[in-house]
């Protein structure tokens, strides 16, 4: 076990804090996700009805068989849903909130890009999500993660301005920080890429044992790496790890982290409090 007096002031005893998040994403109906499992991309103006469709079962099937899942290892995660998503299904949304879980914001639709939007469009896209998950989940999203992960240079302060407790589009950090803004500070919360299904699983073609197989090569060999805190994701999305295939090695990740001293399961939200 690494000495708890090598941690930062409020840090956990288990250094190494595995946060857990589940994406809940929808696109706008003119839109398909640009990326999907038959690779090749249709032609420009072509709307891929193959990839729409594989993008619903997110919120049709996959979001339920994670809420089972996450019940039977009695775990709390935060949701990150597109506003189009909360306005769609608000069973789902009600489902989630009921189930202990925090449904935070991941913009309106995926295939709107914060940098790509004007001031006008941002703040007024913002503004749907928040209401629409308010709505639907009972309580407005207390953080944001953006499609892509990819905020324009004004996220952050409308973000903070409209309340929110933390952004997670930061990757320059093992541990949370306090984000000045205009608008005031806002946790910044890291985000890791390493154990999450897109990349690995649709991106680079891995075989669904690959997120368990990283997960466990990271945070086995954590104490030999010298900084004993730091943060470490483990991410899914409802329509690829909702699938059989992929909530296997979900269920699979979630018991390895407990079988690790030095290792605890946690949530965005929690690490914005110790930002």
């Amino acid at each position: 076990m690494i000495p708890a007096k090598s941690l930062p002031a409020g840090w956990p005893a288990k250094p190494l804090a595995i946060s857990v998040s589940v994406m809940l994403e929808g696109w706008t109906d003119d839109s398909a996700p640009g990326i999907g499992p038959m690779g090749n991309p249709l032609r420009a103006g072509v709307l891929d009805l193959q990839g729409r469709s594989w993008a619903e079962y997110g919120p049709k099937v996959g979001a339920w068989r994670l809420l089972d899942v996450l019940e039977s290892q009695k775990q709390r995660a935060v949701f990150y849903v597109s506003g189009i998503l909360a306005e769609r299904y608000p069973d789902l949304m009600r489902a989630i909130a009921g189930a202990g879980h925090i449904v935070a914001a991941h913009g309106w639709g995926q295939n709107i890009i914060p940098s790509y939007q004007t001031a006008e469009e941002e703040a007024q896209d913002l503004a749907r999500c928040t209401k629409a998950i308010a709505a639907s989940a009972g309580t407005p999203p207390p953080g944001w993660l953006s499609p892509r992960c990819t905020p324009s240079e004004r996220t952050s302060a409308l973000l903070a301005k409209a309340g929110f407790t933390w952004h997670a589009d930061f990757f320059d950090s093992d541990l949370p920080y306090r984000h000045a803004t205009p608008a005031g500070a806002i946790a910044a919360v890291p985000f890791t890429m390493e154990v999450n299904d897109m990349p690995l699983y649709i991106r680079y073609g891995a075989e669904p044992e690959a997120f368990t197989r990283i997960l466990e090569r990271i945070v086995a060999n954590w104490p030999r790496l010298g900084r004993p805190a730091g943060c470490l994701d483990i991410t899914v999305h409802a329509h690829v790890f909702g699938r059989p295939m992929g909530a296997i090695e979900f269920l699979n990740s979630l018991e390895l982290v407990k079988r690790y001293e030095w290792a605890r399961l946690t949530d965005h939200r929690a690490l914005a409090d110790l930002a």
